[in-house]
Protein backbone atom coordinates (compact mmCIF):
# COMPACT_ATOMS: atom_id res chain seq x y z
CA UNK A 1 0.00 0.00 0.00
CA UNK A 2 1.32 3.20 -0.62
CA UNK A 3 2.39 6.45 1.47
CA UNK A 4 -0.82 8.39 1.35
CA UNK A 5 0.95 11.02 -0.24
CA UNK A 6 1.46 8.92 -3.13
CA UNK A 7 -1.98 8.25 -3.91
CA UNK A 8 -3.34 9.53 -7.00
CA UNK A 9 -6.11 11.71 -5.43
CA UNK A 10 -3.84 13.25 -3.21
CA UNK A 11 -4.29 15.55 -1.21
CA UNK A 12 -8.40 15.24 -2.56
CA UNK A 13 -8.49 12.66 0.19
CA UNK A 14 -12.55 10.67 1.03
CA UNK A 15 -13.04 8.19 3.67
CA UNK A 16 -15.82 5.92 4.73
CA UNK A 17 -16.80 7.27 8.34
CA UNK A 18 -18.58 4.18 9.00
CA UNK A 19 -15.15 1.90 8.73
CA UNK A 20 -13.55 5.23 10.24
CA UNK A 21 -15.20 6.08 12.94
CA UNK A 22 -15.38 2.70 14.91
CA UNK A 23 -11.50 2.33 14.53
CA UNK A 24 -11.10 6.19 16.16
CA UNK A 25 -13.39 5.13 18.69
CA UNK A 26 -11.41 1.83 20.11
CA UNK A 27 -8.41 4.03 19.44
CA UNK A 28 -9.34 6.69 21.71
CA UNK A 29 -10.92 4.16 24.56
CA UNK A 30 -7.09 2.76 24.48
CA UNK A 31 -6.10 6.22 25.04
CA UNK A 32 -7.58 6.52 27.97
CA UNK A 33 -6.96 3.39 29.56
CA UNK A 34 -3.38 4.17 28.62
CA UNK A 35 -3.29 7.36 30.33
CA UNK A 36 -5.10 5.98 33.34
CA UNK A 37 -2.73 4.14 33.73
CA UNK A 38 0.04 6.11 33.40
CA UNK A 39 -1.68 8.14 36.47
CA UNK A 40 -1.12 5.15 38.59
CA UNK A 41 2.47 5.05 37.93
CA UNK A 42 3.43 8.58 39.73
CA UNK A 43 5.21 11.19 38.04
CA UNK A 44 9.28 9.94 37.51
CA UNK A 45 7.89 6.68 36.10
CA UNK A 46 5.27 8.64 33.66
CA UNK A 47 8.44 11.08 32.28
CA UNK A 48 10.24 7.95 31.56
CA UNK A 49 7.49 6.47 29.31
CA UNK A 50 7.06 10.28 27.73
CA UNK A 51 10.70 10.31 27.00
CA UNK A 52 11.07 6.77 25.74
CA UNK A 53 7.67 7.41 23.10
CA UNK A 54 9.23 10.80 21.91
CA UNK A 55 12.86 9.40 21.28
CA UNK A 56 10.73 6.03 19.46
CA UNK A 57 8.33 8.71 17.94
CA UNK A 58 11.49 10.65 16.66
CA UNK A 59 14.12 8.00 15.90
CA UNK A 60 11.28 6.35 13.43
CA UNK A 61 9.80 9.59 11.49
CA UNK A 62 13.56 10.21 10.47
CA UNK A 63 13.79 6.91 9.47
CA UNK A 64 11.08 7.24 7.15
CA UNK A 65 13.05 10.37 5.76
CA UNK A 66 15.98 8.14 5.50
CA UNK A 67 18.07 9.63 8.12
CA UNK A 68 19.43 7.56 11.01
CA UNK A 69 19.65 9.87 14.15
CA UNK A 70 21.62 8.54 17.42
CA UNK A 71 19.27 7.33 20.37
CA UNK A 72 21.22 8.87 23.00
CA UNK A 73 21.56 12.08 21.41
CA UNK A 74 17.75 12.05 20.58
CA UNK A 75 16.94 11.13 23.92
CA UNK A 76 19.07 13.68 25.91
CA UNK A 77 17.85 16.48 23.19
CA UNK A 78 14.21 16.12 24.14
CA UNK A 79 14.92 15.82 27.93
CA UNK A 80 16.23 18.99 27.66
CA UNK A 81 13.37 20.44 25.96
CA UNK A 82 11.06 18.80 28.74
CA UNK A 83 13.18 20.10 31.43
Amino acid sequence: MPYIHQRPAWPKLSWNSSKVLPLLAEVRHLQGRFLGSMESLGFDLRNEATLAALTADVIKSSAIEGEKLNADQVRSSIARRLG
